[in-house]
């Protein structure tokens, strides 16, 4: 889909403007579009991509659009295995911040950086976020998790929710608002999405997650409209304004995403989370722009990585 945006991504990525390029290896650049994504990226100044995959099949996607492959180191392995492996070894090796999915199979890319050896695990679960522009919403949002963890757990929620409050805190938009999402705004223990909503905001008020102003369960409509909030007499300082949706589980969050893409005309960057680097994932549908805003988003985290964290204080903001 070809989406025109309302400048919520534009205005993200000027703040990538004064940032140098982020070093990246590109797995497997071996298709258009994937191999375009990265030198568009890297014409913007937002990453300096290291091509890994087969030379030779790099030269052929590059040639029928003029791609000048000069500028740009190669490392030349025989296929995507190959790619997703070496890709991995570069960041272990201190030569890359990034990681960005080429014309692979996402499973073939995250296999490799879920390995018990030479992977790229942390002690953090890995999540999958969409950073949606979505032209009736006033700000960029945060949907979250609908690529990754089929059924979380409580637990895997509390790295899920963890990983997307760092991540808008490294696009400079703290404090961060967290919508935990449930189909209704009801504490019910018929309705495990509520239960585990509530215990994520008691964890937050005790200091097990930090950074963020959490709230749930609510419903869809109550997390978006304040106004609708008010109606069912829900006072809550995220409702009307959340940076974050926090879906139940998969498939929701993959709804969820896909209908304010293809219903509400917005983009969405894709990037994984909670490994040693982020994973900028983007697929052959993505619109140029959605490519370019995975980057620039991705970039912005690996920036602020680089900065000195700030010492915890022991307790999640409340606003």
């Amino acid at each position: 889909m070809s989406h025109t945006g309302t400048g919520k991504y534009e205005a993200l990525l000027e703040r990538c403007k004064a940032l140098s390029p982020v070093p990246t290896a590109v797995a497997h650049p071996c298709e258009a579009s994937a191999l375009a994504g990265a030198v568009e990226a890297a014409d913007l100044g937002l990453i300096a991509p290291i091509l890994v995959g087969p030379a030779a099949k790099i030269a052929e996607t590059a040639a029928p659009a003029k791609i000048d492959l000069k500028r740009f180191e190669i490392v030349d392995v025989p296929h995507s295995h190959a790619s997703a492996k070496r890709a991995v070894e570069l960041v272990r090796e201190g030569r890359a911040e990034l990681l960005m999915k080429g014309s692979l199979h996402t499973d073939e890319l995250m296999g490799a950086v879920v390995a018990k050896e030479g992977g790229l695990r942390t002690g953090r679960r890995i999540s999958h976020v969409f950073v949606m522009d979505v032209p009736t919403y006033h700000k960029v949002l945060v949907v979250t998790d609908g690529a990754i963890n089929i059924a979380p757990t409580l637990e895997d929620k509390v790295h899920i929710c963890q990983n997307a409050i760092d991540l808008v805190a490294a696009l400079g938009l703290s404090p961060c608002k967290v919508a935990i999402l449930a189909a209704v705004e009801t504490v019910t223990s018929k309705m495990p999405a509520t239960l585990d909503a509530a215990a994520l905001c008691k964890m937050a008020e005790r200091g097990q997650i930090t950074g963020g102003l959490l709230d749930g369960p609510l419903a869809f409509d109550n997390a978006i409209s304040k106004q609708a909030a008010e109606t069912k007499g829900i006072r809550s300082p995220v409702a009307g304004d959340p940076d974050v949706l926090l879906a139940p589980d998969l498939e929701a969050g993959n709804i969820l995403a896909k209908q304010l893409t293809f219903l509400a005309n917005a983009d969405s960057a894709g990037l994984v989370l909670g490994a040693r680097v982020p994973i900028i994932l983007t697929s052959r549908a993505d619109s140029v722009r959605s490519r370019i805003a995975s980057c620039g988003v991705a970039m912005l985290v690996a920036h602020a990585r680089r900065r000195p964290a700030a010492p915890a204080s022991g307790k999640a903001s409340r606003g």
